[in-house]
């Protein structure tokens, strides 16, 4: 019996948040922990995944496939990596204008990504909320949104996911032709209107449209993204854990995941002005350990929600703070 393949997207609301950074290395761990695994870069427009992974830059890709320039299944595009057990999918190359690809392109991309095999595939996806990127992400009910502590990183990615919502509800019900006008008043939101909340919205759909506010509920409960927090190094930062979850119940009635966070060690910028792949170069490193503890809980968790993650994930960084933070030490950290 074939494998089953878990696509994981993975996207962020703001750029330089080390999206990219955080995907090719879960790539390599899960490779390393014996899980065939294909990274695919889809940051269409900003394609650099490679330089991650110790790949050159001379191979056709998605911008080559969707343009017709190279014409192949898609399993003819996947390079192995010097990573046994880990394949890659270039991006965009050296192929102009992808970021804003028809959508034709977008459809047939969906199709590539089904169509590749193995058991877990990474999508880069671009930071932000244009539509490719929504709608690549809701490829899969849950996908990893990395994000860093700080305040703009925060808002960006909630912006993010009720972006996320909408574009799903939207795609839903765009067929009805009752909900039109509905569905119109949500890309007309204003500053000076009232807090969207999906809540309010489908209690107001109740009574004229039953069927449509079931929709929007079985939305909500598909929806799980998962939140992975990058660069982290204090202990007041695991109060944003809680917030989140207040901001995805009240307003988008959403729940979601928190997988793990990784510690910030100056060593990463040192090491990404040379060429190599991080999780091979500093396998001790506390970034690599981080990397792999939460390898471990998508190996074991990912198709199962995890309740009470919030509270769990901030007990257990409160317990080793004193490793973690003060002084960014290179000691082995805790199992996050």
């Amino acid at each position: 019996m074939a494998e089953e393949t878990t696509i994981i997207p993975i996207a962020g609301g703001k750029g330089g948040v080390g999206k990219t950074f955080v995907t090719a290395n879960l790539a390599v761990a899960l490779a390393q922990q014996g899980h065939r695994t294909i990274a695919v870069d889809l940051d269409l427009g900003n394609s650099n995944l490679h330089s991650l992974l110790g790949v050159e830059n001379r191979y056709p890709g998605i911008g080559d496939y969707l343009n017709g320039t190279v014409k192949c299944v898609p399993a003819e595009l996947v390079i192995e990596t010097d990573v046994p057990g880990l394949g890659f999918v270039p991006g965009d190359g050296r192929m102009p204008f992808m970021a804003n690809i028809k959508y034709t392109q977008k459809q047939a991309l969906r199709k590539f990504v089904q169509a590749l095999r193995a058991r877990y595939v990474l999508l880069d996806l671009s930071a932000g909320t244009a539509f490719n990127t929504l709608d690549l992400f809701l490829e899969a009910n849950s996908g990893i949104v990395v994000t860093t502590p700080e305040r703009p990183a925060i808002m960006s990615t909630l912006v993010f996911l009720k972006s996320l919502v909408l574009r799903a509800i939207d795609q839903s019900l765009r067929r009805d032709t009752s909900m039109t006008e509905k569905l119109k008043q949500l890309h007309k939101q204003g500053v000076k209107d009232q807090v969207f909340s999906v809540a309010r919205f489908r209690s107001q759909l109740m009574e004229t449209n039953p069927e449509a506010a079931a929709e929007i509920e079985s939305i909500c409960r598909r929806l799980r993204p998962r939140f992975l927090y990058n660069m982290m190094d204090e202990l007041n930062d695991t109060e944003i854990f809680a917030r989140i979850d207040q901001t995805l119940e009240e307003l988008l009635a959403i729940e979601g995941d928190h997988l793990g966070v990784v510690p910030y060690d100056s060593m990463v910028r040192k090491w990404l002005k040379q060429p190599g792949i991080f999780k091979i170069e500093a396998p001790d490193s506390p970034i690599a350990q981080s990397i792999d503890r939460i390898t471990r809980r998508i190996i074991r968790y990912w198709h199962m929600p995890l309740p009470g993650s919030a509270e769990a994930l901030r007990e257990r960084i409160t317990e080793y703070a004193s490793t973690l933070f003060p002084e960014r030490s290179n000691e082995k950290g805790p199992d996050l």
